[in-house]
């Protein structure tokens, strides 16, 4: 009895739909009518599991610091919790396409949610590195599948001539979770530390479970769709991403050449990824499409995507990083963390509304132009800058980060759908790959350019203080008759009167290094989005070429 019930939870329902209502490609849900209040169930559910998803990352990667103290972890070991989520996220949709193709959607959410609960349960007990480590990378396999879901649930709540909007809202929702995660989490540290956060954690992904198991999705068709050389194709190339991903995380941590296990682990990867390319370009039947993912739009296409994810750092790792640098922390940054999260809903939603998939490359430019202007208006910060001063330049990026995906996401699967469904697999792989890794890489590419240009300016502002220049002899003695209440000895006051003044050098040769990313960001920002309107010039210009070859003949 229990048996068969157990078999009825993880198996699909047997439904007959019409034919209007089949589903696009098989591991897809079909699309029957659903009455109102159902589609409130489904919307509310693609929110909740969207968030669920995203939240799995944010609430580790925004308190990496209070973590470290908890857990007893050193910097480069506490950054491997939020690159080892990276790692198993970026390409398990490889399989997990397949898996829902051949097993159906029911069992795909049950195994998947069921084992981020466990694990999440188990390191409330078992709480060392090793532990943390499994239960990202769980929260990492977990997120893709959940992604997945709210993307499938939203669009269940939305009638059919809305779908589309409803892809560029399922893909909106987890990005929202960051500047969430950075609002409410200094409450719960404040309750029990890092057991609160997972806690937290364990009961999104216990309501989760109960929602999803509540309502169901409606059944796919299946097929079977697994080969064997498919699981030779994910461990090549999910093993060489992985790789990347270690090292675009730890690089700047560990230092690019003072490792010696990042020169190895490129060495390793390289061949492992070109092995996997080789393997599918010769298939009939490939889980990448190399000669599509080769042609000239899906190049350009992922090059701007990539540019857009490092340009978009810009709130991640450099207006944050700039405030903490200043001695601000999550607890005094919330209201500038409410009007980003406002913002991100904002620009989802705007997204949403203003779709056009005849215009998809127009949102795209906007957003990385926004981006261009905020960045170069971030770079004139000073010492004295604080949160206020950045409310609106943090919520345009914000806006610019959550309006530009959803019509990045639609541009390649239109893309990929013109070829046939096969490409798919193709494109979300290629596309969870440029986000995760594009994002990686963005925190690398700014994280090294600030610690060499904080390290040259304060090498020239350290030449430029001489013991012989009054300035610098009044600031001296200010510093130790700061501390001369507790140090009476004269020696020892004028030392701590230098260490002051070293401090204040370094405070300034970072504010200095940050307005130079801001600047960088602002370059590279302003370089894609004149890219993309030569790439839309040169389209209408091609376009009326056409039409007036057309006229005369």
């Amino acid at each position: 009895m229990f048996a068969r019930r157990l078999r009825t939870f993880f198996t699909e329902e047997q439904w007959t739909f019409a034919p209007h209502e089949r589903a696009m490609m098989p591991g897809s849900p079909a699309s029957p009518a659903h009455p109102t209040g159902r589609r409130f169930a489904y919307g509310a559910i693609a929110i909740l599991v969207g968030l669920t998803g995203g939240l799995g990352n944010a609430l580790i990667s925004v308190n990496t610091t209070t973590l470290q103290g908890s857990l007893g972890l050193d910097p480069a070991e506490i950054a491997w919790l939020p690159t080892v989520y990276v790692m198993t996220n970026t390409s398990i949709n490889l399989l997990l396409i397949k898996f829902r193709q051949q097993y159906g959607l029911r069992p795909f959410t049950m195994i998947f949610l069921g084992l981020y609960v466990l694990l999440t349960f188990a390191h409330l007990f078992v709480h060392d590195f090793w532990s943390a480590i499994a239960v990202r990378a769980a929260s990492g396999m977990a997120a893709a599948a959940l992604s997945t879901l709210a993307l499938y649930y939203i669009m269940q709540a939305l009638p059919a001539k809305w779908r589309l909007k409803g892809v560029v809202l399922g893909i909106g929702i987890p990005q929202c979770a960051l500047p969430l995660a950075r609002l409410f989490s200094p409450d719960l540290l404040a309750m029990s530390q890092w057991r609160a956060l997972y806690l937290f954690e364990l009961g999104l992904a216990l309501v989760s479970f109960a929602a999803v198991a509540w309502l169901r999705l409606p059944p796919t068709e299946r097929k079977p769709a697994f080969e064997p050389l498919d699981f030779v194709t994910f461990i090549l190339f999910g093993g060489s991403v992985a790789l990347f991903a270690a090292v675009l995380g730890e690089g700047r941590i560990v230092w690019w050449t003072e490792a010696s296990w990042i020169g190895w682990a490129l060495i390793a990867a390289i061949p492992m990824f070109g092995a996997a390319l080789a393997i599918e370009h010769r298939r009939a039947n490939p889980l990448l499409n190399t000669r599509w993912l080769g042609s000239a739009d899906i190049v350009r296409f992922t090059i701007v995507t990539i540019m857009a994810r490092i340009v978009l750092s810009e709130q991640t790792f450099a207006a944050v990083g700039l405030l903490n640098t200043l001695g601000q922390n999550n607890d005094q940054l919330g209201p500038l963390f409410a009007i980003i999260f406002l913002a991100s809903v904002a620009g989802v939603v705007a997204s949403a509304v203003t779709l056009n998939v005849e215009r998809l490359t127009h949102p795209i430019m906007l957003a990385i132009g926004l981006v261009a202007v905020a960045a170069f208006a971030d770079s004139f910060s000073t010492s004295l800058t604080r949160a206020p001063q950045f409310y609106l330049t943090q919520a345009v990026i914000a806006f610019a980060a959550t309006f530009f995906l959803g019509p990045a996401l639609l541009f390649g699967m239109t893309r990929a759908l013109q070829q046939g469904a096969g490409h798919i697999i193709s494109f979300i792989a290629l596309f969870g790959i440029v986000n995760s890794i594009g994002g990686l890489g963005g925190a690398a590419l700014l994280g090294t350019y600030q610690t060499i240009a904080e390290k040259a300016h304060s090498a020239a502002i350290v030449q430029s203080i001489s013991p012989t220049d009054p300035q610098v002899t009044a600031r001296l003695a200010a510093g130790g008759a700061g501390v001369a209440r507790v140090i009476g000895d004269p020696t020892l006051r004028a030392a701590e009167g230098g260490a002051l003044l070293s401090q204040t050098a370094t405070r300034e040769a970072n504010v200095l290094a940050y307005n130079d990313t801001f600047r960088l960001i602002a370059v590279l920002a302003a370089l894609t989005t004149l890219y993309l309107a030569f790439l839309l010039a040169r389209r209408s210009w091609r376009a009326r070429r056409a039409a007036m070859i057309e006229a005369a003949t």
